[in-house]
């Protein structure tokens, strides 16, 4: 185990994790500069989100499409990062941050759960480009994601990064994902694939009986997303950390 990932490994189970900065619906907008000081000066964990730019940049941004944070239609991957930046995060001064200023911002005062969102069938690039600014980076990460795909990747070149497994029960009528991602991606039977070290599951999957086996087995657990106090207390007992919003964790 290398020094590196033995600060992130310390770190996976406390302090609570952030779930896009610490940000607020009437204060910093989610995935900005400002919602990851605020959770830096907190004292929380981080998670963010990172797509590749049309330029070949790992930019900090949720959705596939830019309309809910932005109000300008279209998809983030048609655009340079130098567009992105352009924009403007729900109505506030903030824009669409690249992964290399939000990780010169945060140092290394929290550990970072980087959540890449590489499309179905296109493993390599975004995860390369990840790579590459973790490598740099001198404070504790991790990487996380549905795709377990974007895992092995990781296992198979750079296993000394440390990696957790997302996963969510999965409903063919309101998924959010296309039929033969649904198919692919994170299902608990993907775990021999992905090779991850931990999970990260779902509030309504947390406590499954098969999530207990591999947390029983050494591997830690992290719940997300707890939006409320009450939520955490119903599956703390089943996890061993949370990604959090909207409250005081």
């Amino acid at each position: 185990m290398n020094a590196r990932f033995g600060e992130a490994w310390e770190l996976l189970k406390n302090p609570p994790v952030a779930h896009r900065g610490l940000w607020s619906k009437t204060g910093a907008p989610e995935n900005s500069l400002a919602a990851f000081q605020a959770a830096c000066e907190a004292g929380y964990g981080i998670e963010l989100d990172v797509h590749l730019s049309s330029d070949g940049e790992a930019v900090v941004f949720h959705d596939y499409t830019l309309d809910r944070m932005t109000g300008v239609s279209g998809r983030l991957r048609d655009r340079t990062a130098a567009d992105l930046a352009d924009l403007r995060l729900k109505g506030t001064d903030e824009g669409i941050p690249t992964l290399l200023e939000v990780m010169a911002l945060i140092g290394h005062r929290a550990m970072v759960h980087v959540e890449l969102k590489t499309p179905f069938g296109e493993v390599g690039p975004l995860e390369q480009r990840v790579h590459e600014i973790l490598m740099d980076h001198a404070g504790p990460t991790c990487v996380i994601g549905f795709n377990p795909y974007s895992h092995a990747w990781f296992a198979d070149r750079f296993p000394g990064v440390l990696r957790g497994l997302d996963s969510y029960r999965w409903n063919d009528d309101a998924s959010r994902l296309p039929r033969e991602q649904r198919h692919a991606y994170a299902r608990l039977e993907q775990v021999s694939l992905a090779r991850p070290h931990f999970l990260a599951m779902s509030l309504d999957t947390v406590a499954d009986p098969k999530v207990a086996e591999y947390r029983e087995q050494g591997m830690p657990v992290v719940a997300w997303t707890v939006r409320e106090p009450a939520q955490w207390d119903q599956v703390r007992d089943h996890c061993d950390n949370l990604i959090f919003e909207g409250f005081a964790a």
